[in-house]
């Protein structure tokens, strides 16, 4: 029987908790072990807090982020809020006091354009914001408390190495973590990080104003593709990882229609045979078909026997010493298939070799 795979939560719906844990504190002068949320989707979740401490004019709290089955980079991250309050100053704004809302220690700042919150801000992105606010100002209503000025700083303090093992540099965030998450809910997908990645960085793209970009699947190809085109933009790198189908609808989507994909033989033949996604998990690699091909294309016997006796798809690249006219028509049916996951699409397949060199490309 197969395991229900368990949810989590975002660094977003953590980082609304801790802030009210915090506000809760302020305003009842005692601790709090734990509070309740309402997710942007009209769910409920409760959160236990840690850390707390407490004065007059300030309180603190962490929750420890849980990435349920489905974990990244975050999981197990202490998620903490600083609650400051100031005297409010007239004349009071209407319908309330003012919330800031700050970043600490390990929270990036945007750099570059087209991400969620402009060049500049904190990383904190818009629907977590509105969780913290909304959730601090229940606080403040409970307590009759509509006018007090807040400051809220959001911070985890191993952010910047956590975030060392992302691309958030290459997106224009730097020195730190986002505080990300639309619905609160981390549902256990493992292509949910890679595909979010995969958006923030077409947008990206865009806005710095690329031309064309570069999906790979992954650093190796990357370099490769790199040193192809030595004077490519950062922002035009993509790493698609496995998800193949999901990058080309992608950028469509954003206008990219002609896209780069640079990945090796056995990525190649699995995105040729049509598969969305090329993980082991979700694609088998279909030697049968390759040989159908490669009779069909005129191989000589040698390649055919080698096709037919090989274990994996690099070992008949090396062996075949990268036969020209087996890597052209695999890339070529990559070509026609990768046509089929995104309407108007035409890739440019970049074949990479085991080195980081470049075997066969359309350019």
């Amino acid at each position: 029987m197969k395991k229900e795979l368990r949810s989590g939560y975002t660094t977003g719906a953590c980082a609304a908790a801790a802030a009210k844990g915090a506000a809760l504190m302020l305003a009842r002068q005692e601790p709090v072990s734990d509070v309740t949320i309402e997710m942007p989707g009209g769910e409920s979740a409760t959160f236990a807090l840690h850390g707390q401490v407490f004065t007059e004019k300030s309180a603190a709290c962490f929750v420890i982020k849980d990435a349920g089955d489905d974990p990244d980079v975050t999981n197990g991250a202490e998620v903490h809020a600083e609650v400051t309050s100031n005297p409010p100053q007239p004349p009071f704004v209407k319908g309330g006091g003012e919330i800031t809302i700050v970043g600490g220690t390990g929270i990036g700042r945007v750099t570059k354009p087209g991400l969620a919150v402009p060049p500049g801000e904190w990383a904190i992105n818009p629907v977590p914001r509105r969780m913290i606010k909304q959730s601090v100002r229940s606080v403040l209503s409970e307590f009759n408390l509509q006018h007090s000025t807040l400051c809220i700083i959001i911070s985890i303090p191993d952010g910047e190495q956590r975030a060392r093992k992302t691309l958030n540099a290459r997106l224009g965030i730097i020195g730190g973590l986002s505080i990300l998450g639309t619905t609160g809910i981390v549902r256990p997908i493992s292509a949910k990080a890679w595909t979010d990645t995969i958006d923030a960085a077409l947008d990206v793209a865009r806005a710095c104003g690329c031309d064309n970009v570069v999906l790979s699947t992954g650093r190796t190809s990357e370099l490769a593709a790199q040193q192809h085109f030595p004077s490519l933009p950062e922002e035009a790198c993509i790493m698609m990882g496995d998800h193949v189908a999901y990058a080309l609808q992608a950028c469509a989507l954003r206008g990219f229609m002609q896209p780069f994909i640079a990945c090796q033989f056995a990525k190649m033949l699995k995105i040729a045979c049509g598969y969305p996604n090329t993980h082991a998990s979700a694609s088998e690699l279909d030697l049968t078909m390759l040989r159908k091909w490669a009779e069909a294309a005129g191989s000589v016997p040698e390649i055919i026997t080698l096709i037919s006796q090989a274990n994996t798809a690099r070992e008949i690249a090396v062996a075949s010493g990268f036969d020209s006219k087996l890597m052209r028509t695999v890339v070529s049916h990559a070509i026609q298939a990768a046509s089929q996951h995104a309407t108007g699409i035409t890739v440019q397949p970049l074949l990479c070799g085991y080195e980081g060199d470049m075997i066969e490309s359309e350019t």
